[in-house]
């Protein structure tokens, strides 16, 4: 729901199709946003429960899209996404939510961007790196755990990450995320996903 929310404040559709296979919880996300719709630019908001879970659900979703849609972008936002995102031209969210941690951890908070002026270096991440930041990746990897340890479940950064992805596909805004990808010999490296610009 976060991220159907997010996609509505940006304005980024102009019909929000909710799927889920809790049917009344569906029925009540859907009514909800629909009793709200007057304050949103997007006419149509409607639901349904035609689909099973993750893998499942791609075997399924993903050829029906195509068939009525195909030039179509999909934007995965689930978990495994590697096994998810596996077909050509198909992305997942890669390091793009994790990059905006990592950017808030940098200046967010009230600090001082002093680590702003770093450039890539061989120790980065490691403990011979003079600003230590082995550290700050940590906190990073540990920061949706975090959220989770207080409130059961991470969902609106998530959002406003996915929304900021299809924004800038739909929009052709040419920024540069982080997205999850099967590298096919970038370095030397193939058949392994990694998030690349």
């Amino acid at each position: 729901m976060a991220c159907a929310i997010s996609i509505l404040m940006k304005d980024l559709a102009d019909e929000l199709v909710l799927v889920d296979v809790i049917e009344d919880k569906l029925k009540g996300e859907m009514m909800d946003l629909q009793h709200g719709s007057l304050f949103l630019r997007t006419p149509k908001i409607v639901s349904g429960k035609d689909y099973n879970r993750n893998v499942n659900i791609f075997k399924f979703i993903i050829p029906n899209v195509v068939k009525y849609s195909p030039n179509c972008k999909l934007l995965i936002v689930s978990n495994p996404v590697d096994i998810l995102t596996y077909k050509n031209c198909v992305i997942g969210s890669g390091c793009n939510l994790d990059s905006a941690r990592f950017r808030y951890l940098m200046v967010g908070a009230g600090s001082s961007p002093i680590k702003l002026s770093w450039t890539l270096h061989p120790d980065l991440g490691t403990d011979a790196h003079k600003e230590q930041w082995k550290e700050d990746h940590k906190q990073v990897v540990e920061s949706a755990y975090k959220v989770i340890k207080f409130k059961g479940y991470t969902s609106w950064a998530t959002g406003l990450s996915v929304a900021d992805l299809a924004e800038t596909i739909m929009k052709n805004l040419r920024r540069v995320h982080p997205i999850s990808t099967m590298i096919k010999g970038l370095y030397g490296i193939k058949d392994v996903f990694l998030s690349v610009p």
